[in-house]
């Protein structure tokens, strides 16, 4: 089993939420940081999800530890989850099944954290339970003349289509099985990935005869009782795939939506009225939402509300999931995203790869592992 420096996932109550995600993000496998005081003794946890939930509360980064801990007493698992360090592999397991858990800290007679498992140790880089659909079919004309002949999700970056990074990491985090929705120059894509073979995946491909709209494109998909991760096909980021569809499984959400934090200022003075009275004035105020960034994770009930061969945009199925009452999660995405829909995006995603801002996160940790 193997043992880890634990160390990289230390942090303090006092730290921040952006403390937090460094720490994750150092640990490679482990979506989990580990609040603890002077001496090493474990206060609490917070996972990838309970950092994303703050975020949702209206948390900032800059928000100390402490603060998730009102939000974490509300989840499934308000108090950590631990065993000891000396016990034995199958109750391990036993309280990784009984608790629904992925991560599991390991601690001595004093509460001092010795290590932590996860459940994958025991099933290495186990085959994800759901497939993966890429929307590759749009024209790219605010790239243009780039797309002239290229469809944009074979624009290179870093040498490389961006589609191929999607396909590594969709590969990387456990997903062996790729749909390409594809329609402007599709033999192009098709001659590139063939098979997915020689990429470590099995990709198939579905052709628009017409532009159908990323929820109409979903419905030439064949049927399935799993569930799909949808990602179009001008996205580069840093996600965890697998983070994100295991928050999408504690939400029991019949779909979730990556979204991303967006900020703008308004150049002018803001007057707030009711009626004709003003209530306020604020001067060139920040304004944050959270945008759609283009990734999804849907449950097959959702594709009864897709129409054969009709046009339909992923925000009127949104709607039609609603209208149904169905149940639908947002994922903040703090890891690096960019679309790279326009020339400007496009030159700065070459940028990004020169100086090492787009890396894919490493699958195995890079600590002292035995076996």
């Amino acid at each position: 089993m193997p043992s880890r420096d634990v160390s990289k996932l230390f942090v303090k109550s006092s730290d921040s939420l952006g403390d937090v995600i460094a720490a994750i993000d150092r640990s490679g496998r482990v979506s989990m940081a580990l609040v603890v005081d002077k001496r090493r003794r474990l206060v609490n946890t917070v996972t990838d999800g309970d950092v994303r939930r703050g975020i949702l509360a209206g948390l900032s980064l800059d928000a100390p530890v402490s603060k998730l801990f009102e939000i974490k007493a509300r989840t499934p698992h308000p108090k950590p989850v631990t065993a000891l360090v000396d016990t034995d592999l199958t109750t391990l397991l036993q309280i990784f099944r009984e608790r629904s858990i992925r991560q599991l800290p390991l601690l001595d007679e004093k509460g001092v954290v010795v290590d932590i498992v996860i459940l994958s140790d025991f099933q290495r880089l186990a085959k994800q339970p759901f497939r993966a659909v890429v929307m590759a079919g749009g024209q790219g004309v605010r790239l243009r003349p780039l797309t002239e002949n290229t469809p944009k999700p074979m624009l290179p970056v870093g040498g490389r289509p961006v589609l191929e990074h999607i396909v590594e990491q969709l590969r990387d985090a456990g997903v062996k099985r790729i749909c390409v929705a594809t329609h402007y120059h599709a033999d192009k894509i098709i001659r590139h990935f063939g098979t997915g073979e020689s990429f470590g995946v099995e990709m198939k491909y579905v052709k628009e005869d017409v532009p159908l709209g990323t929820g109409g494109a979903l419905g030439l998909l064949d049927e399935s009782d799993e569930p799909v991760l949808v990602i179009n096909g001008d996205i580069l980021t840093q996600v965890d795939f697998r983070s994100m569809y295991a928050f999408h499984q504690d939400h029991r959400a019949e779909m979730t939506v990556g979204v991303r934090r967006y900020g703008m200022q308004v150049p002018y003075g803001v007057v707030d009225c009711d009626g004709v009275n003003i209530q306020a004035l604020r001067e060139k105020p920040q304004l944050s939402f959270f945008v759609n960034a283009g990734i999804y994770v849907l449950e097959p009930s959702v594709f009864r509300l897709i129409p054969p061969n009709k046009h339909l945009n992923i925000t009127d199925l949104v709607t039609r999931l609603l209208d149904a009452k169905g149940t639908i999660v947002s994922y903040p995405i703090c890891e690096y995203w960019l679309d790279i829909g326009q020339l400007e995006d496009y030159k700065r995603a070459q940028e990004d790869v020169v100086v090492g801002r787009l890396q894919h996160r490493a699958d195995e940790d890079h600590t002292n592992v035995t076996t």
